[in-house]
C-alpha cells in the first residue's frame, strides 16, 4: 500500500465512522434528554427544536478510532517523539471530551470548564506537544529555543485559546465543524505536499480530523439535526495540537482560524472592559451579531468558509515568511474593519428600533417551536 492509498483509507474511515456514530449520538441525546435549550445566547432553530447535543461523541469517536487505525499503516514516520506526542493527543483529547460531555449533562460553570481545558493542555505539554520556537517573519530563520517557562506559557495560551475559540465559534449550524474541516485540509496539504520530506504520518492525523468533521457536517449543516455541544472544545484541542505536532505551523493555522481567533480576542477584551467573566458566553460574537441583524445562517456560514479557505489557502502559495506576514496583516485589517462595521450597524439598528442602544434579540423561530415549547424548561438529563 502506497502513501496515497493510506491517505484515502484514513479519510474514508473517518468519514464512515462519523456517518455511523452521528445518528447514534442523535438518538442517544434525545433518549437521555441531553438536548439543546432555547434561551440566552442559544437562539437557533436547532435550539428551539431541542436537538441532541451529543455530536461530540461522533467527532471524538471517529477521530480517535481513525488515528489509532492509522498507526497500523506502512507510512514513513520521521518524528522520534511521535508515539509520545500521539499519546498526549489522544489522552488530552479524551480528558477534554469527558469534560465537554459532563458539561452537556450537568452544565458546568465556566471555571470548571476552564480547569478541564487547563488539564488537557497540561497533558499535551507533558507529552511533548508544545511551542518552543517560531520562524522569524522577515528572515524565515527559526528563533532560538525559548526558556522552559516561556515555552509552557505560550503553549498553554495557544491550546486553551484554540479550545475556547472553537467552542465560541459553535454558535450556528455547521459553522465550527466546517471551519475545522477547512483547517484540517490546509494543514494536510502543508504537511503532505509542501514540507520536504513529506510528513506522511502527521498528515494521516489531519485527515482523521477532516473526515470526522466532514461526516458530522452532513447532519450539522443548517438546519442541523444535531449539534456538537461539549465536543467543540475537543475539536479546538485537536486543531491546536495538530498545528504543533510535526513542527509548529503557526502562520498556517493563524491564517485559517484568523477570523474566529480575532473575534474571540475581541470578545474577551469587550467582556473584561464591561467587568464580565471573559469565559462566560454571550451573543456578542460576530456570527451571533450577523444572525441578529437578519443575515441568513447559510449565507453567514458559507461566508466564514470562504474567508477561512481563501486566507488559509494563501499559505500554500509560497514559503515566503514575509508574504505570510503581509497576508496575516491584511487579514487582521479586514477583520477589524468588519468588526467595526458590524458593531456600528448592530447597535444603530437596536437604537433605531427601540430608541435606546441595546443589543437586538434574534426572532423566535415559530415554525419550529411554539411559545409554550420554548417557555417550558427542558427536562434535566436522565430524569
Amino acid at each position: 500500500m502506497n502513501t496515497s492509498d493510506s491517505y484515502l483509507l484514513v479519510l474514508l474511515l473517518a468519514i464512515g465512522i462519523s456517518l455511523v456514530l452521528t445518528p447514534l449520538a442523535d438518538v442517544a441525546g434525545r433518549r437521555w434528554r441531553i438536548t439543546a435549550r432555547f434561551g440566552g445566547r442559544r437562539l437557533s432553530q436547532g435550539d428551539a427544536r431541542r436537538v441532541s447535543k451529543l455530536g461530540g461523541l461522533a467527532l471524538y469517536g471517529a477521530f480517535t478510532m481513525s488515528v489509532l487505525a492509522a498507526q497500523l499503516l506502512p507510512v514513513p514516520r520521521l518524528d522520534p517523539y511521535e508515539v509520545i506526542r500521539l499519546t498526549g493527543l489522544l489522552f488530552g483529547g479524551t480528558v477534554i471530551f469527558a469534560v465537554g460531555l459532563l458539561d452537556d449533562i450537568f452544565e458546568l460553570s465556566p471555571l470548571q470548564q476552564f480547569l478541564g481545558q487547563f488539564a488537557a493542555a497540561a497533558i499535551a505539554i507533558v507529552f511533548q506537544i508544545f511551542i518552543e520556537f517560531v520562524n522569524n517573519p522577515f528572515t524565515g530563520a527559526q528563533t532560538a529555543p525559548w526558556s522552559f517557562l516561556v515555552t509552557v506559557g505560550i503553549s498553554f495560551f495557544w491550546l486553551v485559546g484554540m479550545m475556547n475559540t472553537v467552542n465560541w465559534l459553535d454558535g450556528a449550524d455547521g459553522l465550527a465543524a466546517g471551519v475545522a474541516c477547512i483547517a484540517g485540509v490546509i494543514l494536510f496539504a502543508n504537511s503532505a505536499f509542501r514540507v520536504n520530506p513529506p510528513q506522511a504520518s502527521v498528515s494521516l492525523l489531519h485527515l482523521a480530523l477532516v473526515g470526522a468533521s466532514l461526516g458530522f457536517l452532513v447532519f450539522n449543516f443548517h438546519p442541523a439535526r444535531i449539534i456538537m455541544g461539549g465536543g467543540a472544545p475537543f475539536l479546538g484541542f485537536a486543531l491546536g495540537s495538530l498545528s504543533i505536532i510535526g513542527g509548529a505551523k503557526m502562520a498556517t493555522i493563524l491564517l485559517v482560524m484568523g477570523l474566529p481567533l480575532l473575534d474571540s480576542m475581541w470578545q474577551v477584551f469587550s467582556r473584561l472592559r464591561q467587568g464580565k467573566n471573559p469565559f462566560q458566553g454571550d451573543r456578542g460574537h460576530l456570527h451571533f451579531r450577523l444572525q441578529d441583524m437578519g443575515v441568513s445562517t447559510k449565507v453567514m456560514v458559507v461566508g466564514y468558509y470562504v474567508f477561512c479557505a481563501v486566507f488559509g489557502g494563501l499559505t500554500l502559495v509560497t514559503t515566503s515568511q514575509v508574504f505570510k506576514f503581509i497576508v496575516m496583516s491584511l487579514m487582521a485589517v479586514i477583520a477589524v474593519i468588519g468588526f467595526w462595521f458590524v458593531n456600528r450597524r448592530y447597535y444603530s439598528g437596536a437604537a433605531s428600533s427601540s430608541g435606546a442602544v441595546a443589543a437586538p434579540t434574534a426572532p423566535v423561530p415559530s415554525s419550529f417551536a411554539t411559545s409554550d415549547e420554548i417557555a417550558e424548561p427542558a427536562p434535566r438529563p436522565f430524569e
